[in-house]
C-alpha cells in the first residue's frame, strides 16, 4: 500500500499511544493521526520527537462529534479504534459508556464509508466472552461489557460494507487479556486472590494491532482475517491479579495484603448492597463503590485464552518475553516509588 495513512483513536491513553509509537516504524506510512479528547503535555512532547520518522498529527476531538470524525478520516487508509470508557463499578453514567463505546464506534464506521477508509481494526475485550473459534456472547449486565459486545458486533458486521468510492471495508477485532505494563492502571491488589488469568504486556497488544493491520493489507492473508476476532495474550504466566501485582512490585518492598478477607459469598452480597446505594444516590451524588457483584465475580474467575488463532491468521508472535516485560514494568514501578518518596520528602521539609 503506497503512501498510506493511519488514524488511531484513544491515542492519548495507555494502549493507543503505544500503537502510535510502533506505527512510526511502518514502511511507506506518510501520516499518523492521533485522536483523543485530550493529550498530556509530556505525551505531546513524546509524539513531537517522532516527527523526524513520520508525520504525526495530534487531533483533540470528541468521538461523538460527526464533523470531527469526518475531518479525522479524510484521506485515511487504516483506522485502529482503541477509544473507550473502561468502567466496572458504575461511576460514569450508563448513557455515557454506551455513547462512547457503542455509538462512537458506529459513528466512526459510518464516517469510514463516506471517507472511503478500507481497513478498520477494533480493540475489544475478553469480556466479550467465548471460545477462540466459536463466538459465544457474554452474560454480563454491566454497561462496559454490554457496550463492548455491541460495538464489536457492529464492527464485524461492517466487514464487506461498500464504501462511497465503490471499494469494500474490511474489519477485524482484537480481544486482549488483562493488560499490564508501564502506565498500567490495574497494578493494585484487591479482592482477587482466587482469580486466574493470563495477563498480556501492553507492547505485545500494541504489536498485535500492527500485525493485524499488515494482514488486512496483504491480499493473500486478508480473506482469512476479514470479519474475525482474535484473543491476544503472550507468555506471561497464568496467575491471579494479586500475584501479578506482587511480582511486579516486590523488588521495591511492596507486598500482598495479609489481612483476613471476607468469604466470597459475603463479598458478593455486600457488592449488591453497594450497587443499590450507588443507584439511590445517583440523582444527587455519583458514588463509585469500592466493588460490586461484577468486580467480585470477574476478579475471582478463571480467564485463560490462547493466541493460536492470531498466530495462524495474523502471524502474531509477542515482541517481548515475560522476563523482558517484567523487567520493563518493574523499572517503571520503581520510578513511581522513587517519585512518591521525593514528594513525601519535599512535604516534610
Amino acid at each position: 500500500m503506497m503512501g498510506w495513512s493511519c488514524l488511531v483513536t484513544g491515542a492519548g491513553r495507555f494502549l493507543g499511544q503505544r500503537i502510535a509509537c510502533l506505527l512510526v516504524e511502518e514502511k511507506e506510512l506518510k501520516e499518523i493521526r492521533a485522536l483523543d479528547k485530550a493529550f498530556r503535555p509530556e505525551l505531546r512532547e513524546e509524539f513531537s520527537e517522532l516527527q523526524n520518522k513520520t508525520k504525526l498529527t495530534v487531533l483533540e476531538g470528541d468521538i461523538l462529534d460527526e464533523s470531527c470524525l469526518k475531518r479525522a478520516c479524510q484521506d485515511i487508509s487504516v483506522i485502529i479504534y482503541t477509544a473507550c470508557i473502561i468502567d466496572f463499578i458504575g461511576v460514569p453514567h450508563r448513557e455515557s459508556i454506551m455513547n462512547i463505546n457503542d455509538k462512537g464506534t458506529v459513528l466512526l464506521l459510518e464516517a469510514c464509508v463516506q471517507a472511503t477508509v478500507p481497513i478498520f481494526i477494533y480493540t475489544s475485550t475478553l469480556e466479550v466472552n467465548g471460545h477462540e473459534e466459536e463466538p459465544l456472547e457474554n452474560t454480563w449486565s454491566t454497561p462496559y461489557a454490554y457496550s463492548k459486545k455491541l460495538a464489536e458486533k457492529a464492527v464485524l458486521a461492517a466487514n464487506g460494507w461498500t464504501l462511497k468510492n465503490g471499494g469494500t471495508m474490511h474489519t477485524c477485532a482484537l480481544r486482549p487479556m488483562v493488560i499490564y505494563g508501564e502506565g498500567s492502571p490495574i497494578l493494585s491488589a484487591g479482592i482477587n486472590e482466587f482469580s486466574r488469568v493470563n495477563p498480556v504486556y501492553v507492547d505485545n497488544v500494541a504489536w498485535a494491532h500492527i500485525v493485524a493491520m499488515r494482514a488486512l493489507q496483504d491480499p493473500k492473508k486478508a480473506p482469512s482475517v476479514q470479519g474475525q476476532f482474535y484473543y491476544i495474550s503472550d507468555d506471561t504466566p497464568h496467575q491471579s491479579y494479586d500475584n501479578l501485582s506482587y511480582t511486579l512490585s516486590k523488588e521495591r518492598g511492596l507486598c500482598l495484603d495479609s489481612r483476613w478477607s471476607l468469604p466470597l459469598a459475603l463479598m458478593y452480597w455486600i457488592g449488591s448492597l453497594l450497587e443499590i446505594v450507588s443507584l439511590l444516590l445517583r440523582p444527587v451524588y455519583t458514588y463509585g463503590p469500592p466493588f460490586n457483584r461484577h468486580t467480585v465475580t470477574l476478579s475471582n474467575s478463571v480467564f485463560t485464552f490462547s493466541y493460536k488463532k492470531a498466530q495462524r491468521d495474523l502471524a502474531y508472535e509477542p515482541l517481548y518475553s515475560w522476563e523482558e516485560a517484567k523487567q520493563k514494568t518493574v523499572e517503571w514501578v520503581g520510578s513511581l516509588v522513587d517519585r512518591h518518596k521525593e514528594t513525601l520528602k519535599s512535604k516534610t521539609q
